[in-house]
């Protein structure tokens, strides 16, 4: 029987630990070749000497599967060239990218410096459109050669991105910008046989066990629900040839619950028909407001 991604050449960026390591194992196993991208840093970006990229490709080989390791950055214009440049040259073919690296810099908006803002939305927002861009000007060159192009980019957003997080404005500005650039990139790309999708994936690696360790702590003999392995399945599928009728969705994955996200639509709204006085516009807002679903609360709020 054929394995779910037999075939498919797959980037995994920030694969070396976590949640990016379970997905480079799972889509291995699945069948996939793999890329295993990462820089070595730590949680907060800092230089490291580990080379944990080449850790799981030994794993991936061990296992009888097929894997190269990448240590450029992701948010470095030429770095996301030579990742793509990677797996075409080892395997000969580009299937699908799972943009994956981050990191933290957990700062209370008061105290947050530009230093640290831009540290967040590099890696987070250039790292999705560096490693992207030049997989896509690949996928775009093989349509216009008239080649079939069934090809996958999988984003990282999060539920600090969805809906915030107390003590991560940059974080959650990043992830909220990553989820609309999913949408952009479906609407975009899909004339050349390029799906987009999004994860808001909920699970235990370095960056949220600093924030959240106690509630994301195992439970002897209970059901692992942050286990990064859980949502290894769903980016399986996401890169498979499967998931072709999918794309400009979000899915936010806990355990073995998952859910499409809805997103910012129309709420309520009063048309006067002529320019508002400034003076009739507070009564009309505080009624409109309490019309409107309660949203979901920011994370520590």
């Amino acid at each position: 029987m054929q394995r779910l991604c037999e075939g498919r050449v797959v980037i995994v960026t920030g694969a070396g630990r976590g949640l990016g390591r379970a997905y480079a194992l799972g889509l291995a196993g699945a069948g996939a070749k793999v890329v295993v991208n990462d820089l070595g840093v730590g949680t907060h970006g800092d230089p490291t000497v580990e080379t944990p990229a080449q850790q799981v490709v030994d794993e991936i080989r061990a296992a009888g599967g097929e894997a190269v390791a990448n240590f450029d950055d992701v948010a470095d214009w030429e770095g996301g060239r030579r990742i793509v440049q990677t797996a075409v040259e080892a395997f000969g073919s580009l299937h699908a990218v799972v943009n994956n690296a981050g990191f933290v810099r957990d700062r209370m908006f008061v105290s947050c410096t530009p230093e640290e803002w831009d540290a967040v939305l590099r890696v987070h927002l250039r790292g999705h459109f560096c490693v992207s861009r030049h997989a896509v000007d690949h996928w775009r060159a093989m349509a216009k050669a008239g080649q079939r192009v069934d090809a996958r980019i999988v984003n990282t957003s999060s539920g600090a991105g969805l809906q915030g997080s107390v003590g991560q404005s940059a974080y959650s500005a990043a992830k909220a910008g990553i989820a609309t650039l999913t949408l952009v990139q479906a609407a975009e790309l899909g004339r050349y046989g390029i799906t987009v999708n999004g994860l808001a994936p909920n699970a235990r690696t370095r960056m949220t066990e600093t924030a959240f360790a106690e509630a994301m702590k195992a439970q002897e003999g209970a059901f692992d629900i942050y286990a990064p392995e859980n949502t290894a399945p769903l980016v399986a599928w996401l890169c498979s040839d499967r998931s072709a009728s999918v794309t400009g969705q979000v899915f936010e994955l806990i355990g073995g619950k998952i859910r499409v996200c809805l997103g910012w639509t129309d709420g309520p709204e009063f048309d006067l028909g002529s320019r508002w006085p400034a003076k009739d516009l507070g009564d009309k807002i505080l009624e409109l407001v309490a019309k409107r679903p309660a949203p979901k609360p920011v994370y520590g709020g």
